[in-house]
């Protein structure tokens, strides 16, 4: 399956170079540009572009799907990458709100 194109959360941007973009809003396609998941429990059909302004260059083609994807490897090491960097989410808030309070005591003084 391709992205999904006719949903309302996909979205796409061609770049002045030529380069494209292609994306789930809802963040729910690992495999993107180059595959929505098999009954994405979100999908819902773009009803209408109203206000929409729409251009005439054509994007680029997607490019070839990498064998890491065709073989789900690449979310795997997304999801890990993601588990690693929510790990040190509550660390680097710690660190941050230290050095804010450590701001405040020397304004006091």
């Amino acid at each position: 399956m391709a992205m999904r194109t006719e949903c309302k959360h996909f979205e796409s941007r061609t770049y002045s170079n030529g380069d494209a973009m292609r994306r789930c809003r809802l963040d729910l396609a690992p495999d993107a540009p180059w595959r929505c998941p098999d009954e994405c429990a979100k999908f819902d059909h773009r009803a209408v572009d109203i206000g929409w302004a729409h251009g005439s260059v054509v994007p680029t083609a997607t490019p070839l799907e990498p064998a890491s994807v065709r073989d789900g490897s690449a979310a795997s090491v997304l999801s890990e990458a993601e588990a690693i960097i929510n790990a040190m989410a509550d660390d680097i808030a710690a660190e941050i709100k230290e050095k804010k309070n450590k701001k405040k005591k020397r304004k006091r003084k």
